[in-house]
């Protein structure tokens, strides 16, 4: 598998952190890369810098946000955008370095949060393709 830098999805993160008004998340703190070789069947997914790592490395929370090349470039760009959405749903409001599941103790499904997506899509007046 490979990793490359992904400045095309950092410009897009970035919109999306500003105009869906994710005021928690750091976008300096946000990296982007695209992959290529993966067998795995995500989209995408988001990989977190948790405490322990941040102490050892004596540097603040951080998150990876990687697109999977061979599934997300073949979306049309609407449904990439959902993709990337759903990614930074997964930073909590504390921007802590860990992650929001799905599921969480109470529900058996964190039952809205497909549709918390596309509600933020609508929202968006213009998307970061645009």
């Amino acid at each position: 598998m490979k990793w490359t830098h992904a400045p095309d999805i950092v410009f897009r993160v970035k919109f999306l952190i500003t105009h869906l008004k994710l005021t928690s998340v750091l976008p300096p703190r946000v990296f982007c890369f695209r992959s290529s070789g993966s067998s795995s069947l995500a989209t995408a997914r988001i990989w977190s810098l948790p405490q322990i790592w941040q102490q050892a490395l004596n540097t603040g929370p951080g998150y990876c946000l990687e697109v999977i090349s061979e599934k997300f470039d073949r979306l049309d760009r609407d449904r990439q955008e959902k993709v990337l959405i759903h990614e930074l749903l997964h930073i909590p409001k504390n921007f802590s370095g860990n992650l929001v599941p799905h599921r969480n103790s109470k529900h058996r499904r964190f039952h809205d949060y497909h549709h918390r997506v596309d509600t933020l899509f609508e929202t968006l007046t213009t998307k970061s393709y645009e």
